[in-house]
């Protein structure tokens, strides 16, 4: 993993040099500098697991064989795509949630100088999609439906920042109101805000090199975008139950007043007095109030609920892939479920 990883990063100081050199615009010094560590910052610093699975689906796609300079170049560069929209989708989201701290490191538009300059930046990383698409895979026969779904699945995932952000609002009274949080609600903001740029756009992306008609599989598209969903369930899990030792960052959604499926579910199973403490303590930042939501929490097994839940839906993806006629894609699929199954950050 660690020898890909490296091989992956080699791509990216390719990408990052062309972009540094785009014949369509007058770099200065200082804004060519300015663009080299803002990408820098935001773009590798992450997982990279979104962009090193498209790597990996292409290659399960072809039964595992071993890729050419050519292929391993390309499947690449649009893992690196998708970590460039996701480094976009960020630098923004940071900014409208007003956080401090992305990868335990202050957040772009937090450091000196910086500021709402951030806004741009966000923009130009969004740009820089078009500039990669553009410099190799122009000639491809599949150039129009890669820019197509590069468009769709961002339109997507904006439109599910807007739900979860217009939802947190407080009402006209100031007041926060749990009363409209329910689990179709938690599911489309999902759907919409992680499901199809971490999901779904990876495989998307090996399926349209491999040559493949993304309407052609739907199916596959149903079943990550509810892998996604299983992945949004256990983070909400983890942000309350899980070791902050071990996730790597201390949860603040009862805090935050997120749309949780913690929260959903709690509000599904409790009695009158439950609830009114839900309401009296959820989205408040004082230590007591997360607390008392904690112990409703527990009183309320919703540990016991999530392990249900967790091995339920495992059960009924694992049913889906195998339905699929194609031996490779359920490798890819089972792949894709191996790595979040039961994981604990």
């Amino acid at each position: 993993m660690s020898d890909l990883r490296s091989k992956f990063m080699k791509v990216y100081s390719v990408l990052k040099a062309e972009l540094l050199k785009d014949p369509a615009f007058e770099f200065t010094e200082t804004s060519r500098q300015w663009i080299d560590r803002m990408v820098d910052y935001n773009v590798p610093g992450g997982k990279l697991n979104r962009g090193i699975s498209v790597i990996d689906s292409y290659k399960l796609l072809f039964g595992g064989k071993e890729l050419s300079d050519e292929e391993f170049f390309l499947a690449s560069a649009l893992g690196w795509c998708i970590e460039w929209l996701q480094a976009y989708l960020l630098v923004l989201d940071d900014i409208e949630d007003n956080s401090q701290l992305r990868r335990g490191r202050p957040c772009w538009f937090r450091l000196p100088q910086i500021g709402m300059v951030a806004v741009n930046d966000g923009i130009v990383l969004r740009n820089h999609i078009c500039r990669i698409l553009k410099n190799h895979f122009r000639g491809k026969p599949y150039y129009i439906d890669l820019l197509d779904l590069f468009n769709e699945v961002e339109f997507q995932t904006i439109s599910g920042q807007m739900i979860d952000l217009i939802t947190t609002l407080d009402g006209e009274e100031g007041e926060k109101d749990l009363s409209k949080y329910s689990l179709p609600l938690h599911h489309r903001i999902v759907q919409f805000k992680t499901s199809y740029y971490s999901f779904y756009l990876p495989v998307a992306c090996a399926l349209l090199m491999a040559g493949e008609n993304l309407e052609n599989h739907i199916d596959v598209k149903n079943t990550l975008v509810d892998m996604g969903i299983y992945y949004q369930v256990q983070d909400d899990y983890l942000d309350s139950f899980g070791d902050p030792e071990v996730v790597g960052k201390v949860g603040t959604d009862i805090e935050d007043f997120k749309c949780s499926w913690l929260v959903v579910k709690a509000l599904e199973c409790c009695d009158e007095d439950q609830k009114k403490l839900l309401y009296e303590n959820y989205g408040k930042a004082d230590q007591a109030s997360v607390a008392k939501v904690k112990e409703l929490y527990n009183a309320l097994d919703l540990q016991g609920v999530f392990k249900q839940y967790e091995s339920e839906s495992y059960e009924k993806m694992i049913k889906s892939i195998e339905a699929h006629p194609s031996k490779a894609v359920q490798a890819v699929l089972k792949s894709f479920l191996a790595k979040i199954h039961k994981r604990q950050k």
